[in-house]
């Protein structure tokens, strides 16, 4: 009987790490502090480091910076293309802004420092709804145009798929 008690208590971990993968995320822009800064090169550009990120509704990003220097604006795609300060959606100063994601589609952000935005201090994040994201490939922030779409196919979403197959290995061993 101590196997089986083994047992269940390693698929019991094993289930609940899965799970983990599906909930929401705090996003360290740039993945370092002080990211939040005119970009050295193409390369070192905050939407590279966005191509290579999913970001899902719930997540957070987490920008750390110099609050008495800068500010991260969210602000609309043609204020974005045209590094538009006068009108924001949102303006935080604060040095460690978290702001959470709270629906699909492109969030914009630029600097507030005048000039910063045209020398390429500026980040897009495309968000995915949860449902069904497995499967969708990440969509490049450069190219977004609308709403970020997920999948339509008729499969059943991870987290459900994981209770099942956690409910059918418990069951086995009983």
């Amino acid at each position: 009987m101590a196997g089986f008690s083994r047992n269940v208590f390693v698929m019991a971990i094993l289930f609940s790490s899965l799970l983990s993968f599906t909930e929401a995320r705090d996003h360290l822009v740039g993945g370092k502090t002080d990211s939040w800064k005119i970009p050295t090169s193409e390369s070192d550009s905050l939407n590279r480091w966005a191509e290579k990120s999913r970001f899902l509704v719930g997540d957070s990003l987490v920008w750390k910076y110099d609050g008495a220097k800068d500010s991260v604006l969210e602000v609309s795609k043609r204020d974005y293309v045209t590094c538009n300060t006068s009108s924001p959606i949102a303006m935080h100063n604060d040095g460690n802004t978290k702001i959470v994601l709270e629906h699909s589609g492109a969030y914009y952000f630029i600097s507030g420092v005048k000039g910063n935005c045209e020398q390429g201090q500026k980040l897009v994040v495309v968000t995915l709804s949860k449902r069904r994201y497995a499967d969708a490939p990440v969509p490049s922030p450069v190219e977004f145009d609308g709403p970020a779409i997920a999948p339509t196919s008729n499969a059943v979403s991870l987290k459900a798929s994981l209770v099942v197959a956690f409910g059918v290995l418990v069951g086995f061993w009983l």
